[in-house]
């Protein structure tokens, strides 16, 4: 499933850990949002790890697309929508 993450995270170091954990789930499209191809269990694991950063005055969201949604996205100037890449290993 395809994934946008956005969150607005005030402390300077929350903000950057935040960041380190949504690079290893997806890319970054602006600063404080990113694209995320993820299955279930993958899903579980970016939440687990997010709940153990952020706190009350913080705010992450997920919002899920669904693949005619997905379709639907346009990009207007630079950028293009995160695919998910085929990967063999032999």
């Amino acid at each position: 499933m395809f994934y946008v993450v956005s969150y607005d995270i005030p402390d300077d170091r929350k903000r950057d850990a935040m960041a380190k954990i949504l690079l290893d789930f997806g890319s970054r499209v602006q600063y404080s949002v990113f694209e995320c191809i993820l299955d279930n269990e993958l899903l579980d694991k970016m939440i687990a790890r997010v709940s153990q950063v952020i706190s009350e005055e913080d705010r992450v969201s997920i919002y899920p697309l669904c693949a005619r949604c997905e379709a639907g996205i346009r990009i207007f100037g630079k950028g293009e929508v995160t695919k998910d890449e085929k990967v063999y290993i032999l």
